[in-house]
């Protein structure tokens, strides 16, 4: 089972950037796939999900620019990142996780990509 994340990089205030995850072992459509980030000196927050029927959702400071979308083919998802802003500057995660009721189980994260929003 592996998650394999790219994409990141360096990129100007109200830029974008599209990042990729790429699964093996097992589909994407029979777990929550979920972008994650981390910056310097926080903690970890979910930024977007896609849940196995398709819809979406997101982190309240994302909504309107970002967008998480799969490829059931490719067994990929995306993570479009538009209007980027200094904030957003973190490594990026990928994940597959099990939705337990009221918790979200990660079971198989990626290895970081690191995004750089320059002001």
């Amino acid at each position: 089972v592996q998650l394999q994340a790219s994409g990141g990089g360096l990129v100007q205030a109200g830029g974008s950037l599209r990042l990729s995850c790429v699964a093996s072992g097992f589909t994407v459509t029979s777990y929550v796939m979920a972008w994650f980030r981390q910056a310097p000196g926080k903690e970890r927050e979910l930024v977007a999900r896609i849940w196995s029927n398709g819809n979406s959702d997101y982190v309240e400071s994302v909504k309107g620019r970002f967008t998480i979308s799969r490829d059931n083919a490719e067994n990929t998802v995306y993570l479009q990142m538009n209007s980027l802003k200094p904030d957003d500057t973190a490594v990026y995660y990928c994940a597959a996780a099990a939705f337990l009721g009221t918790v979200l189980r990660v079971d198989y994260w990626g290895q970081g990509t690191q995004v750089t929003v320059s002001s």
